[in-house]
């Protein structure tokens, strides 16, 4: 079976319809059945996108991107300085 990516949208929407399901009466491993997901894959969402909007969604994945880009340019510049260090001493 193919692994499918979901969009932010598409797990907040999928958090829902548990919720729905679950208010309804049915138990949650069948809600769960329900979506198509298995228990870990929705605990896992519950747990990261639990509680958030799909405007919140989103601001959180740009930060993410965000923080990711600002790490990883103080890396590259934590490993330039090194090198620069080390050119300066002789240490060839």
């Amino acid at each position: 079976m193919p692994r499918k990516r979901h969009t932010a949208d598409e797990i907040i929407t999928k958090l829902r319809q548990v919720e729905v399901l679950t208010a309804q009466g049915r138990p949650v491993a069948e809600a769960i059945r329900a979506i198509g997901v298995t228990e870990v894959t929705y605990y896992r969402w519950r747990s990261e996108y639990g509680g958030l909007k799909g405007d919140q969604v989103k601001r959180l994945k740009e930060l993410e991107a965000e923080n990711t880009r600002l790490r990883r340019a103080v890396s590259d510049l934590t490993l330039e300085k090194l090198i620069l260090k080390e050119a300066a001493s002789g240490n060839f």
